[in-house]
């Protein structure tokens, strides 16, 4: 996917309009979600973003769960997943519904970017057949294969992607790669859409091929960091998930690497408002 973007594009050169919203949640102890954390179990929802750019409309970052989710996961060795991660998902939470509450038209929304391929990211891809979907190669080369038990390992329930997933796939590309602040803590930036407008960073180790992205809305600058930490708390006070967490990840030395990375971005720049795609904090404040 390339929107002829250059390494000489201004970074934030466009502002966009964000809102967060939380489709759904699950729940798990969190002792698992951050080392030191009590034996309680927690909710914990799912986030998904949308901005509102100038010239190209409504824009998704992830989707959170759908009751989609309950069907997908209905049969063995699927429903596995729904046994190890319990999941609400009230009609009123779905994208679907929050999106046309907020009075934005599922059919102008025509991009979707996608942080990785978990359930929990794109169980409401099916409610927007007019959207083409943007990720990295790497998050679907690891996962359009597996079915069965590889998938649920890989917290994957294929039956969330669209039939024609692949012919409205908009896979980054090198060409999008644009220099990045000396101060970021990350290798490169992907300039999604040409115009410095919503900039990714790689966050490999939870998930193959995770992005997090960077953008202004004009008063604030906002890290989406997707799954590299659960909780504000973690990065704040540099405290990983429990070794257990290590269970489920794509790449535990990278899913390291990417957890230092958010903790030394919070400090060099204080003035991000980092969002974490599971963070009770950021949702109790969209309540």
């Amino acid at each position: 996917m390339s929107h002829g973007s250059s390494n000489e594009t201004h970074l934030f050169s466009t502002r966009v309009k964000l809102t967060l919203f939380a489709a759904g949640s699950c729940f798990q102890s969190e002792k698992i979600t951050i080392r030191g954390g009590e034996r309680r179990t927690i909710q914990i929802p799912a986030l998904f973003a949308c901005m509102e750019h100038p010239r190209l409309g409504p824009i998704l970052f992830d989707t959170g769960y759908s009751e989609r989710f309950f069907e997908a996961a209905s049969r063995f060795p699927y429903s596995l997943y729904r046994k190890a991660t319990p999941v609400s998902i009230p009609e009123r939470e779905t994208a679907v519904y929050q999106l046309k509450e907020a009075g934005i038209k599922l059919s102008d929304i025509k991009y979707v970017i996608l942080s990785h391929l978990h359930a929990d990211h794109i169980a409401g891809l099916c409610d927007f057949p007019e959207a083409s979907f943007i990720y990295l190669k790497a998050a679907y080369d690891k996962m359009k294969h597996r079915r069965g038990l590889a998938a649920v390992r890989a917290g994957f329930l294929p039956d969330l992607l669209p039939s024609d997933f692949e012919e409205r796939s908009l896979p980054i590309d090198e060409q999008q790669r644009i220099s990045l602040p000396s101060s970021f803590p990350f290798e490169r930036g992907l300039d999604l859409f040409g115009d410095g407008s919503v900039i990714a960073v790689d966050l490999p180790g939870h998930a193959p091929g995770q992005i997090g992205v960077l953008l202004h809305t004009g008063d604030q600058p906002y890290f989406l960091c997707a799954d590299a930490v659960w909780s504000s708390r973690a990065y704040r006070e540099s405290r990983p998930p429990h070794w257990l967490a290590g269970l489920i990840m794509d790449d535990r030395r990278q899913y390291q690497e990417s957890f230092q990375r958010i903790c030394q971005f919070y400090k060099q720049h204080p003035e991000y408002r980092i969002i974490p795609s599971h963070c009770s904090e950021v949702g109790e404040s969209l309540k």
